[in-house]
């Protein structure tokens, strides 16, 4: 972030000015991680270098408050159009230096200059990744959405519904490419509610054919991400279901096509960390959604319940990368509901443990690690994970943040700047509706 940004967005010298007092106290932590790391071998510089390359991008629809089927309670200082929405994201980043790109969502985010959005975009130092498309939901005030999706839409059994979801998609490739992006993002509801309402096989095969129709509008250098969820809007039967469905589905689409993992979107203690490690192996891996859960798809902050589970999806993607087992490097993006805190401050926290993961994952001993696997010592295998989940890497990120002129405590530097009451005060303030995510 620049002086030239907007002045109630945050500037340099106000987060140099909130660093000041913790550089000294931040130094003597980062020696000291340094010494601890250097006993095992690590040089904290060479990992703080991989670190910084860390990047994450932002849900447009994230900076907005979320909500549950039952209810939705706004906040003080919604955004209220997409440049609002940049703004937002903008501060995540200047405050983290990890999140410099935005995902957008269509036809939410959907304008009729998107070059402009593009320029704004980069003069907030914000790029686009992925672009997501929306048939989950009717729209019926827009043209290009005069059908109902409510029985489902690339998969619809009539052809016009099929054809308009396809339509829609192709649209969003297009939009997509004036923003800068390289990827587009399905991720549909279809599905059935009742044994017999769908018929399994043909629904399949007609999802398959909609997205070959979709790959077909693709440029060269783009890839389409294939989402699953286990339920939900459908209950009973989802046609992109898991990981199998979607890796059986990227195979017949072809080389552009790949699965996107969403770690809130499986049955209840599945093993994700294994998902990974099998779609790397089918180099079909396109990346994550990162969030967390309880229960379900709960979209809570990454890291609020199970960090541990963060931290083994990182060992397996460091894991594939010291290998040069990555064909394309993964994409990984916040996708996450904030219902009753501030979302810029959930997207902070997220990221922040995203990276800490990482971060943790870089330390584990590989080639110890392996010793231990082939002479099938468990007990030990186990422990050298412990000893880099246990690591207290808090110094690291922080340095790492600062060197990027970035806060060292983003979350306080964050409230003492008083961004939310500035946008409270220049927004207007949103009405509490029904249910929804957004």
């Amino acid at each position: 972030m620049d002086q030239a940004s907007p002045t109630h967005l945050p500037q340099q010298d106000t987060v140099a000015a909130q660093n000041r007092p913790l550089e000294a106290a931040l130094a003597r932590d980062y020696e000291h991680l340094g010494e601890r790391l250097a006993r095992d071998g690590l040089d904290i510089e060479m990992v703080a270098r991989r670190l910084a390359r860390l990047r994450l991008a932002l849900p447009s629809w994230g900076t907005g408050t979320g909500g549950t089927r039952f209810a939705r309670f706004p906040g003080e200082g919604e955004p209220a159009s997409l440049s609002d929405r940049l703004e937002d994201c903008a501060v995540v980043n200047a405050l983290t230096a990890a999140t410099p790109a935005v995902s957008p969502h269509l036809p939410w985010d959907e304008t009729e200059d998107y070059r402009a959005v593009r320029e704004q975009a980069a003069s907030l130092g914000l790029g686009f990744d992925a672009v997501n498309s929306n048939t989950f939901q009717d729209h019926p005030d827009h043209p290009g959405h005069r059908l109902s999706y409510k029985f489902g839409s690339l998969s619809h059994t009539d052809p016009a519904v099929r054809e308009q979801a396809v339509a829609h998609n192709v649209a969003c490739i297009r939009a997509g490419e004036q923003l800068g992006s390289r990827a587009l993002t399905i991720w549909i509801g279809d599905g059935a509610n009742f044994p017999g309402q769908s018929h399994l096989g043909r629904a399949f095969e007609r999802y398959i054919d909609s997205v070959k129709q979709v790959a077909v509008a693709l440029p060269p250098d783009w890839h389409i991400y294939l989402e699953h969820k286990m339920y939900e809007p459908a209950f009973y039967a989802t046609v992109i279901q898991d990981w199998g469905s979607s890796l059986l589905a990227a195979q017949e689409v072809g080389p552009q096509a790949r699965c996107l993992v969403d770690l809130g979107h499986h049955a209840p203690n599945v093993n994700i960390e294994m998902i990974v490690s099998r779609l790397v192996h089918a180099k079909k891996l396109a990346g994550f959604h990162f969030n967390d859960s309880k229960y379900g798809d709960d979209d809570l902050d990454a890291g609020a319940i199970d960090p541990h589970r963060l931290f083994l999806v990182f060992n397996e993607l460091v894991d594939a990368e010291q290998d040069g087992r990555f064909d394309v490097e993964p994409a990984y993006m916040i996708d996450q509901s904030h219902n009753v805190t501030d979302p810029i401050e959930s997207l902070i926290a997220s990221a922040v443990e995203i990276q800490r993961a990482c971060a943790r994952a870089l330390l584990v001993d590989r080639a110890q690690l392996a010793a231990c696997q082939e002479a099938n010592d468990a007990m030990m295998a186990n422990q050298l994970l412990k000893r880099a989940f246990n690591t207290d890497v808090s110094p690291l990120l922080a340095v790492v943040r600062q060197r990027k002129g970035a806060a060292i405590e983003p979350l306080a530097a964050y409230r003492a700047i008083g961004y939310r009451a500035a946008c409270a005060r220049r927004r207007p303030r949103r009405r509490a509706g029904g249910g929804g995510i957004v």
